[in-house]
């Protein structure tokens, strides 16, 4: 079984999770101001990396909170988890 790392309760089993997308995507300053195409960007295109990817979770059968983490997409593991807000880990070995 996958077990994440949640930086608020600890080690838990992968089924107390949400994928919650992407993480640091900002949004638009000025939405009011912002073309359909920006929106279109903005709600609908990520990036989709093999290898490591910055993502969003959600502890939903836990601390109900979200935080972040770095992912390696090609093998599944979870190389870090930290509290949104938090700046990116860096690792051993690699830029992050």
């Amino acid at each position: 079984m996958l077990l994440i790392e949640c930086p608020y309760c600890g080690e838990r089993p992968e089924p107390e999770f949400v994928y919650g997308g992407q993480a640091h995507v900002a949004r638009p300053a000025q939405p009011s101001g912002t073309s359909a195409e920006e929106w279109t960007q903005f709600l609908y295109l990520r990036a989709n990396p093999r290898g490591l990817h910055a993502e969003r979770w959600r502890h939903t059968h836990g601390c109900g909170r979200f935080f972040n983490a770095l992912r390696d997409t090609a093998t599944d593991r979870f190389l870090a988890t930290y509290r949104v807000g938090e700046r990116v880990p860096q690792l051993p070995g690699g830029p992050a």
